[in-house]
C-alpha cells in the first residue's frame, strides 16, 4: 500500500510531521511506531498529540505502558492512547491489562515497540519507521488498511520537510 519517505533533519522537523500527522487523524486509527531507542517515537507522538489540542505534559508511558489524553477530532471528543510496550514482558501482558478494548472506532490507537505484543496486537493502519541518521531521522510511513490509506492520502507535509 501506499508510503512516504522522508528525512528529518532534526526536532523541529520532527515535530513539524508530528502536526501534520495530527490533522489528519481520524478516530479509530491505530498507528504503530518502529524504530530503536532514541529514535524519536515519543517526540513525534508528543508533537502529535500537542498539535491535536493537547495542553498538558506528554510523558513517556515507558512504565505505565499507556497514557490517555483527549483531544477533539472531527467535532468530537475522542481518546488518544499512547502505548509504549517496550517493557512488557509477553503479549499477555497486553491482554491481561485488557488494552485491546481500548482499539475501537472510538479511540486512536498510537503503538511504541508493537513488536512486544505480537500476536495480540490488532493490525494498524499505519506504520511509522523511523531511523536514526546523522543528526536526523528517516521515517517511512505506510498504511495498511483503507482507513490507513484515507488518511495518509490526506496528509500535506510542511514546505519545510
Amino acid at each position: 500500500m501506499q508510503a512516504h519517505h522522508l528525512h528529518l533533519p532534526d526536532e523541529a522537523a520532527t515535530a513539524h510531521l508530528g502536526a501534520d500527522l495530527a490533522r489528519v487523524l481520524a478516530p479509530g486509527l491505530a498507528i504503530y511506531l518502529h524504530g530503536d531507542l532514541g529514535a524519536g517515537k515519543t517526540a513525534l507522538t508528543r508533537a502529535l498529540l500537542h498539535a491535536a489540542g493537547y495542553q498538558g505534559r506528554v510523558k513517556s508511558p515507558t512504565y505505565t505502558l499507556a497514557e490517555p489524553y483527549e483531544v477533539m477530532l472531527a467535532g468530537r471528543m475522542v481518546t488518544v492512547i499512547h502505548f509504549d510496550l517496550y517493557r512488557m514482558a509477553s503479549p499477555e501482558e497486553f491482554l491481561d491489562a485488557g488494552f485491546r478494548e481500548h482499539f475501537n472506532e472510538n479511540a486512536v490507537c498510537i503503538v511504541e515497540w508493537p513488536e512486544k505484543g505480537d500476536p495480540v496486537l490488532p493490525p494498524p493502519d499505519i506504520h511509522v519507521n523511523l531511523t536514526l541518521a546523522g543528526d536526523g531521522r528517516d521515517v517511512e510511513l505506510r498504511a495498511l488498511s483503507d482507513k490507513g490509506h484515507q488518511c495518509l492520502a490526506r496528509l500535506k507535509f510542511a514546505p519545510n520537510l
